[in-house]
């Protein structure tokens, strides 16, 4: 069962679309959002490897200070009044019976706050990467590659469903990658309505789509296989076929290859990155 989601928070406007979709799944499980800030610590504004005189120093680490403040009492603000259209309960306890959220204020960059704070989330919630702004690919990182967690990938949108998780499509292909999204997900995939298990036909090396079904079906989840032919972008195909069923969240293993590769040379995981255009949970 999903019981805590983290939402790491930048100022980028981008929190707010990442934010409605974590209340839509927090409502659905009554589960707790626990919103990250990272501050700036005042020390990492000191030009590395230059002197700097003990005056100007000073002013440096006070003027930093002062500027974290303002932007923390700013998102807080903000914060209370997001929540309250979301319906999350900033003030009650996260005991399972409503949905609710808090702020948390930790000092250091983003990606060591995602690292120490992820590892115990049910799901880490991330903007998709804007390549256009060169935003978001550092903190998508740093959640699927140092958490050990399950990340939903948010892609921007006017309206976030109320029934986001009812449909839920499991990319399958047999690896190890796809087995541990199974494994590491199944508050998402128990708690759906309805589960469907896209495949290619290709798991040579790894369980079928119905071994997959035998082993859903123990856990008490009625899942059905749906297979397509596959084109030269599986990735691509993957987002067609969760379009034409109506799944509303696609669960994936990521990054096979290495994420270097695949952001240079291209890969399935990559064009889901780069084109996906509904919320995707992968695990690494």
């Amino acid at each position: 069962m999903i019981r805590k989601l983290l939402v790491p928070v930048r100022g980028d406007g981008k929190g707010d679309n990442v934010l409605a979709h974590a209340a839509a799944l927090a409502r659905r499980y009554k589960a707790h959002v626990e919103i990250l800030h990272s501050r700036a610590r005042p020390e990492d504004w000191i030009p590395y490897g230059v002197h700097v005189p003990a005056f100007l120093k000073k002013q440096m680490l006070e003027q930093a200070a002062q500027v974290a403040d303002s932007e923390e009492a700013g998102m807080r603000d903000e914060l209370r009044v997001l929540a309250e259209k979301l319906n999350l309960d900033l003030d009650g306890a996260p005991e399972g019976q409503t949905a609710t959220a808090s702020w948390l204020e930790d000092k250091g960059r983003q990606v060591d706050t995602i690292r120490r704070h992820g590892r115990l989330a049910d799901l880490i919630c991330v903007a998709k990467p804007d390549v256009d702004r060169n935003l978001g690919h550092n903190t998508l990182k740093a959640a699927l590659f140092h958490s050990g967690r399950p990340v939903m990938m948010c892609p921007p949108t006017d309206k976030v469903s109320d029934t986001l998780g009812s449909h839920v499509a499991i990319a399958w292909n047999g690896s190890s990658e796809a087995a541990r999204a199974v494994a590491l997900t199944p508050g998402l995939i128990e708690g759906a309505d309805k589960v469907s298990i896209l495949t290619a036909g290709e798991e040579i090396h790894g369980a079928s789509a119905e071994d997959l079904v035998k082993y859903l079906h123990i856990r008490g989840v009625t899942a059905t296989v749906e297979r397509f032919e596959k084109s030269r972008n599986i990735g691509r195909d993957l987002l067609a076929h969760c379009a034409n069923l109506g799944a509303d969240l696609m669960i994936m293993g990521a990054y096979s290859e290495s994420h270097e590769k695949e952001t240079l040379l291209g890969g399935n995981t990559q064009t889901i990155v780069d084109t996906a255009k509904m919320p995707v949970v992968m695990v690494h």
